[in-house]
């Protein structure tokens, strides 16, 4: 199956890294190599691009893409929450521009054997990371009633998390639950018949499992704050979301490092010493226009935000 990306937003991405022909860049997400293609393309010699990916297909695929690029494009396989560690042992002092796209690949989700869609029968698996233990399957046969609750609810916002969770326990009692139509059909029936109207049963709590599987919001809360730091004096960060929970995560960490300041409104002055990392380029975040949601449906729940490290080009 060939990996195809439709990069989301990608006028708007390549205006928000803004940029240098001599600039070292990094996507954290390599995908297809949608967005790192035209990023290496307004590279010069001097230009690098770091392309960080766990999916070992996604690699292979972005590696066919991006061989016209030589060496200025070096494709590693690890999760970006261990990138900026990566690159430090690999001498990179600082980067001038930081890319994630967010969420799962149209290739993960259209590819059934991954098991990420609820659309057709697969085992069930969603990992992005292939040599990764933890599968959905073990998440859905081995967690407790409240732990499948607390996902379906925290990361699928999903109003029917108890009676779901309640009717997986009793039905992985009888035999295993092992592919995606399995669940799916036990979702559906756990949800009262005039509550289901609302999209697909399994719309949100396959997504929740998916997020828990691939522990994709820890990841992406833990590293923003390391990857700031290690953006170059007029760096830019620029990050797509496809949900709330991930583009709370973002605004919450672009603002705290605009504004990290801890004291009291009533203090006359800063006493806690913390000092402004940069600024958000953009308040609100940036979404898809009309052209794009016609050529791209998939594009339509993206935001985009963009931060920029203090200090002169």
């Amino acid at each position: 199956m060939e990996f195809r990306h439709i990069p989301i937003m990608l006028n708007e991405v390549l205006e928000g890294l803004a940029i240098k022909a001599d600039g070292i860049y990094m996507d954290g997400t390599l995908g297809g190599a949608g967005h790192s293609s035209e990023i290496a393309a307004r590279l010069g010699e001097n230009g690098r691009l770091y392309g960080f990916d766990q999916d070992e297909e996604a690699l292979a695929a972005a590696g066919k893409r991006l061989e016209v690029f030589g060496d200025r494009v070096e494709r590693i396989h690890a999760n970006y929450e261990n990138a900026v560690g990566i690159l430090k042992e690999r001498g990179v002092s600082g980067l001038d521009g930081i890319l994630l796209d967010i969420g799962v690949s149209s290739y993960q989700l259209d590819n059934a054997e991954r098991g990420f869609s609820y659309m057709q029968d697969a085992p069930l698996d969603m990992r992005m990371d292939r040599s990764q233990s933890l599968t959905a399957e073990e998440i859905v046969n081995r967690w407790s009633e409240d732990e499948i609750t607390k996902i379906l609810k925290e990361y699928g916002e999903e109003k029917f998390a108890r009676n779901i969770a309640k009717s997986i326990v009793r039905e992985r009692q009888k035999a295993p639950i092992e592919t995606t139509f399995a669940l799916n059909e036990i979702i559906k029936n756990a949800i009262p018949a005039k509550m289901r109207a609302d999209g697909h049963p399994s719309k949100r709590s396959f997504q929740a499992i998916r997020i828990a599987c691939n522990r994709e919001l820890d990841v992406l809360e833990r590293s923003l704050s390391d990857m700031i730091d290690f953006l170059n004096p007029g760096g830019r960060i620029a990050v797509i979301t496809f949900h709330s929970l991930e583009d709370r995560i973002v605004k919450n960490a672009f603002r705290n490092a605009e504004h990290p300041c801890t004291c009291p409104p009533s203090f006359p002055v800063c006493v806690c010493g913390k000092t402004s990392k940069g600024r958000c380029v953009n308040h609100k975040p940036i979404v898809p226009g009309e052209e794009e949601l016609e050529q791209n449906s998939r594009s339509k729940p993206a935001k985009l935000r963009i931060f920029e490290k203090t200090g002169l080009e």
